[in-house]
């Protein structure tokens, strides 16, 4: 039996119809919060996790909605509220900029805009003692002084775009008694993001996985993120590196 220590809680998990953000909506919902997964297009997938989560006796909804329009943002916070009474946890997943077709400002408009509006719309309902989580990769975090492949370097450099203004609104937080943390992982084997590279540049996967002697899983990852959540000793702005980083660091002096 899980231990129920986020009983009573509404939580939004963006991007979470699948993959880490799934992942981490079904870990927490086992804990006891009530959690809105967050799909943008595909509503059977996010109907399946919230039977998963309802299945071992915990609380979800699915809610689809655009991060990158205002009424997006102001769906998920609203389902939260409505089905749960409030929202004390934010977890800030959903990325991209990948995906072709949809204009060469898109990264930028999902990554660091669409993370800004859902955590201000957020705070405005948001009790003293709530966490934000926001979720990056290694290859984003750092990269002001490493590069990333090219593929992944618009995404990267609008991912950490977005961490910096997040990080920026801490003087907001702060007043409102709401803690960031920041959870940074490698490449992450079974996401879209991994696929999408891998079919951009052949083999940069294995060639990852050999320069951190092992790359997470979805799952695996998603239990890191899981872990940090709740936690009330974590400072104001914590970044979290999970896998793989001491090449980052180690470049980084």
């Amino acid at each position: 039996m899980t231990e129920q220590d986020l009983a009573g809680i509404g939580a939004i998990i963006t991007g979470s119809s699948r993959g880490i953000g799934a992942a981490t909506a079904a870990l927490i919902g086992a804990r006891g919060a009530g959690v809105v997964v967050n799909y943008r297009q595909k509503a059977p997938r996010a109907k399946k996790v919230v039977a998963g989560i309802e299945a071992e006796g915990g609380r979800a909804v699915a809610v689809g909605a655009d991060l990158t329009e205002a009424a997006g943002a102001q769906a998920l916070v609203d389902a939260a509220v409505e089905n749960f009474g409030a929202l004390n946890l934010l977890v800030l997943n959903a990325s991209g900029g990948m995906e072709s077709g949809r204009g060469e400002d898109y990264a930028l408009k999902l990554n660091r805009d669409a993370q800004v509006q859902m955590a201000r719309t957020a705070i405005e309902v948001m009790p003293s003692g709530s966490q934000i989580v926001f979720v990056t990769s290694h290859q984003a975090h750092f990269i002001k002084q490493t590069a990333t492949m090219d593929a992944y370097e618009p995404v990267a450099r609008s991912k950490r775009a977005g961490e910096d203004a997040l990080l920026e609104l801490i003087p907001e937080l702060d007043a409102k008694g709401i803690t960031l943390t920041v959870v940074s992982g490698d490449m992450i084997e079974g996401t879209i993001t991994a696929t999408l590279l891998e079919r951009a540049e052949p083999g940069a996967l294995e060639t990852r996985r050999e320069a951190a002697g092992k790359l997470y899983s979805v799952e695996e990852f998603a239990t890191e993120i899981a872990a940090l959540i709740g936690r009330k000793d974590l400072e104001q702005g914590h970044t979290e590196l999970v896998g793989g980083a001491e090449d980052f660091l180690a470049a980084n002096g």
